[in-house]
């Protein structure tokens, strides 16, 4: 069984006891949530295909919240002695997917 579910605006496929990094989430670790915007859904006999969502429920479980390496960027302007250094690191949330749920 597994799904294909929108989460922050972002589609993954998530399977029961899956173990996965999204963007940050608004959620304490250790809280439950759901997700409701399921877009496919496979239970080894069928598929069921949203129009534009599925009627059911992903939960999942917080584990942690993460940040990714730092990214640079380097800006420069040639012949101009213009240069610029920036860097970025993206925060993500672990998530533990618990239960698959479709009416």
């Amino acid at each position: 069984m597994w799904a294909i579910v929108e989460i922050s605006g972002n589609q993954y496929e998530v399977h029961p006891n899956q173990k996965m990094l999204v963007p940050k989430l608004n959620a304490e670790i250790g809280e439950d949530i759901e997700f409701d915007k399921i877009l496919l859904y496979n239970d080894e006999q069928e598929n069921r295909i949203g129009v534009p969502y599925i009627d059911g429920k992903v939960k999942a479980k917080v584990l942690g919240a993460y940040k990714d390496k730092k990214i640079l960027i380097f800006h420069k302007i040639r012949r101009k002695g213009h240069r610029k250094l920036n860097g970025h690191r993206q925060n993500y949330t672990s998530i533990e997917i618990t239960d698959i749920q479709v009416n």
